[in-house]
């Protein structure tokens, strides 16, 4: 059994002065026995014993005795002070609270923007600091500031027979996934626990090459506002819509969707059945994107459409040109453990732009706009859409569920 370093030093104190008075033989005795039982290298183990409980005298009266068991403490200096980390915090909120390894490539652009937006001001020392700070010292110094919760929702994906038959289950070899254009898509209940009757959906569109999200709101599953807003998002999109693959929901899987795709040239192809990871790009986009912005609320009412569109409008900006991504790049299995690696993170309006494949005309558009953008600005307006469907939310749980939809019927009309 090993000691712990307490014990051994322990041990030092006893057997050195035995050691220290005794003869060459007995002396030899006394370490091997001592190496047995601290577990010490023989040069080490004679080190400690002969060192031990030396007096050195400095002064006429004053004699030092010295403990060769203690170290002097480590002065640790602290590189990121306060200033620093406020800083840091604040940026961290404004970008979202995404992890250090995504925040991290992209804090240069990021002070930056903010700086010209006079959202910040930093002097000289400070920024010279964040723009050295590393993705895990930036975790290391927010951990007290994140927070997690576990909450899931609960799928609603009823199967269309339809035309199942007519739409090909897709398979990667059809799919373009380094040209922009290629989407997938789902929608997002906001049934808030509640699935009786009808309840607001999101559309959620990903483009797989870039990460390019776009979503918009509909007032429930039907397919003809499915299929409208989905014809709105393409209008959105900086490249041609070029391919779509949904579930095989009947708000998808329709003879609307199926004859436009036909008409425009889109190729549309569909998951397998109750394979989710099919469609991975866009299910990780119903969490990070759509359930981080809005929440698990019930959302039924016209005036609650309203607000989430326009917080919608906000966060494609916030969304697509301030929030970096990673994408998966090689995956290898060694025997029970999986290693991951990904590319660099970059926000998919830095990949739209890095396509040589987008025309320079839209690249210039978008150029202009990005100029024009302050990320913390987008991020208030978003955060007072937000505290408005908390504040409906609210209201809707204290009143009967009959009276909550009349009156907000009746606000609206007034």
């Amino acid at each position: 059994m090993r000691l712990t370093m307490k014990e051994r030093r322990s041990v030092v104190r006893v057997v050195a002065s035995r050691y220290q008075k005794g003869g060459k033989k007995h002396k030899g005795n006394i370490l091997k026995e001592f190496m047995e039982l601290t577990g010490y290298t023989r040069c080490y183990a004679a080190y400690l014993l002969r060192s031990h409980g030396k007096r050195i005298r400095i002064s006429k009266d004053t004699v030092v005795e010295g403990d060769i068991t203690k170290k002097a403490e480590r002065v640790q200096h602290r590189i990121y002070d306060e200033g620093v980390f406020h800083v840091l915090r604040k940026i961290w909120f404004i970008m979202d609270c995404i992890c250090g390894k995504r925040l991290a490539p992209v804090l240069k652009e990021i002070i930056a923007k903010l700086e010209m937006h006079k959202e910040i001001k930093l002097d000289r020392m400070t920024r010279g600091k964040l723009l050295k700070i590393s993705a895990a010292t930036i975790d290391r110094l927010l951990s007290e500031e994140k927070k997690k919760d576990n909450i899931k929702g609960r799928s609603h994906t009823k199967p269309g027979t339809l035309l199942k038959n007519q739409i090909p289950i897709r398979t990667f070899s059809e799919w373009d996934e380094n040209r922009p254009g290629f989407v997938e898509i789902d929608l997002v209940g906001h049934e808030g626990g509640d699935a009786r009757g009808d309840f607001i959906q999101t559309l959620d569109v990903v483009d797989v090459c870039t990460g390019w999200t776009e979503t918009q709101a509909v007032r429930n599953k039907a397919q003809a506002w499915v299929f409208e807003a989905l014809k709105d998002i393409r209008v959105h999109l900086p490249f041609d819509l070029l391919g779509i693959d949904s579930d095989n929901g009947s708000e998808f899987i329709n003879d609307h969707l199926f004859r436009f795709c036909k008409e425009n040239k889109i190729t549309f192809t569909r998951s397998r059945k109750y394979r989710k990871n099919d469609n991975c790009y866009v299910e990780q986009k119903n969490y990070s994107v759509v359930r981080r912005a809005v929440g698990y609320q019930r959302y039924d009412t016209e005036e609650e459409l309203a607000i989430l569109n326009e917080l919608y409008g906000h966060l494609r900006f916030y969304t697509n040109y301030f929030q970096p991504v990673m994408k998966l790049v090689e995956k290898t299995r060694i025997g029970s453990r999986v290693v991951k690696r990904h590319d660099k993170p970059q926000t998919p309006y830095q990949r739209v732009l890095q396509s040589p494949l987008i025309p320079e005309e839209n690249k210039s558009r978008m150029r202009e706009l990005y100029a024009k953008l302050n990320p913390a600005e987008l991020k208030r307006k978003i955060t007072k859409l937000q505290n408005r469907l908390i504040d409906h939310a609210a209201i809707k749980k204290a009143l009967p569920r009959g009276i909550a939809r009349h009156r907000s019927t009746e606000e609206k009309r007034l």
